[in-house]
């Protein structure tokens, strides 16, 4: 960052190879999968960036400061649309899957996974993806969503109960066990 504040290249270069993709992935998910917007707020973030590198505070780990911006950026956007997931409560209420024990649908389950996560009310699905998606520790979620570890944690519970509520809903209570062997969270 101090390479960038005396207006480096090369260091803003790899430091968008190093965190450009990664940035990307985080607006993907935060924006309802909505890729050309993903790519406008990554775009935007970096550029912010290379503005104001002096904002940046090196007694900070950069990580962190990283995802606070980029979850200031999101925070912003959810307050210019103000919208509803109505869109994904529906197809929540689409109960047309069918269980069957040996062979699960998974292209089914990942869709339903998704609906799940982005139904969930905005402070719960930012403390789910980070945690979960972007595999940051609830002191991290902590300062990047500025509340207290206390909260983080109990948005997470939240979260992962509706999320699982959610699941059980679609693919029934008996399937449970089997469900969550093939859950994969991560790659959403």
């Amino acid at each position: 960052m101090q390479a960038i504040a005396q207006r480096n290249e090369q260091a803003f270069a790899e430091l968008y190879l190093r965190y450009g993709r990664q940035m990307f992935r985080f607006f993907y998910r935060m924006l309802r999968r909505d890729a050309a917007r993903a790519e406008d707020f990554t775009q935007e973030l970096f550029i912010k960036i290379i503005e104001r590198p002096q904002a940046y505070d090196p007694g900070r780990p950069f990580q962190t400061w990283l995802y606070t911006l980029a979850n200031n950026l999101c925070k912003n956007e959810y307050r210019r649309q103000a919208r509803k997931p109505a869109e994904l409560t529906a197809a929540l209420e689409d109960n047309t899957a069918v269980w069957l024990p040996d062979t699960i649908d998974r292209q089914l389950l990942e869709t339903h996974l998704r609906a799940a996560i982005d139904a969930l009310q905005e402070p719960h699905r930012q403390c789910f993806i980070l945690r979960y998606q972007e595999e940051l520790s609830v002191r991290d979620i902590a300062t990047i969503t500025d509340c207290p570890e206390g909260t983080v944690k109990s948005r997470l519970h939240y979260a992962l109960q509706k999320v699982a509520a959610d699941l059980q809903l679609n693919w029934g209570a008996d399937s449970q066990p089997d469900l969550y062997k093939h859950l994969t969270i991560k790659y959403l």
